[in-house]
């Protein structure tokens, strides 16, 4: 269930013939994000599990259901390019709809399942864990 932002995502994608262009791709998306502020990169924003270092920052609008938006860096410009590709898929979606949205049927329409390394994919999931654990707390006490 992706949302038309992603949709498109998926379809600039696919325009790509290789790995190559893809890569140079998702880099350039990460290169587009705006950095995290300093104030936010914090021993609890940060996100374990990814082989690069990872801060992801929320905020839950209040709702039925809630708006939940997310903000994130990394120190590698590949996982910049990930964070792009989850920040389309989920920042500024309801909770529930962030709960329910595929990220393995996007992660394999763009490819992305058969060019990353396993740390990579690790620390992929790990941001798709927090995001996920998010919604579903904002769902809870929307609730």
């Amino acid at each position: 269930m992706a949302n038309a932002a992603t949709e498109e995502l998926i379809e600039n994608f696919s325009l790509f013939d290789d790995w190559e262009e893809r890569y140079a791709y998702l880099i350039d998306l990460g290169r587009k994000l705006d950095p995290l502020p300093e104030e936010d990169r914090t021993p609890e924003s940060k996100v374990e599990g990814c082989m690069s270092q990872v801060w992801l920052v929320s905020a839950v609008e209040p709702g039925a259901p809630p708006v939940v938006r997310y903000r994130a860096d990394s120190d590698s410009q590949i996982v910049r390019g990930l964070i792009a590709v989850l920040m389309t898929a989920y920042s500024g979606e309801t909770a529930d709809r962030i709960v329910a949205t595929d990220i393995n049927d996007i992660f394999t329409r763009i490819g992305l399942d058969k060019h990353l390394s396993p740390n990579r994919r690790n620390g992929f999931y790990a941001m798709v864990q927090r995001i996920s654990d998010v919604a579903a707390d904002a769902l809870k006490r929307a609730s």
